[in-house]
C-alpha cells in the first residue's frame, strides 16, 4: 500500500503550521528589534520586516513543496511517521539558521545601510 499522498498532506500541514506561527511570532516581534537597530526609521523597519516574513514564507513554504520531490515510496506507518519526523526536523533546523542569520545580517549592516 502506497502512502504517499497521506504523508505529503500531513507533512504539509505540519510544516505549514510551523511556518505560519515562527512567521507570525518573528514578524510581531521582529519589528521592535529592527526599530531598536534603526532608531528613528519607523516606516523602513516596517518594511524591511515585511519584506523579511515575505521572503521567509517563499523560502520556507516553496523548500517543503520542494522537498516532496525526492521522497521514496512510504509503505508502512513507521515509515511514514520517520519520513515525517526527518522532513520536519529539516525545515525546524532550516527556520532556526535563516532566523540566525537574518539577525546577524541586520546587526551587522543595519547602521551601515542608514548611513549610505
Amino acid at each position: 500500500m502506497n502512502l504517499n499522498i497521506l504523508t505529503y498532506g500531513i507533512f504539509l500541514l505540519i510544516v505549514v503550521y510551523i511556518i505560519a506561527v515562527v512567521g507570525k511570532i518573528c514578524y510581531k516581534n521582529g519589528n521592535i528589534y529592527v526599530l531598536e537597530l534603526l532608531h528613528g526609521h519607523k516606516e523602513l523597519c516596517l518594511r524591511i520586516n515585511r519584506i523579511l516574513l515575505v521572503g521567509y514564507y517563499l523560502v520556507n513554504i516553496g523548500y517543503a513543496a520542494m522537498t516532496l520531490l525526492n521522497w521514496e515510496t512510504i509503505t508502512t506507518i513507521n515509515q511514514l511517521i520517520e519520513t515525517i519526523a526527518v522532513k520536519s526536523a529539516t525545515i525546524i533546523s532550516i527556520l532556526c539558521i535563516l532566523h540566525y542569520l537574518n539577525i546577524f545580517l541586520l546587526t551587522k549592516y543595519a547602521q551601515k545601510i542608514i548611513n549610505d
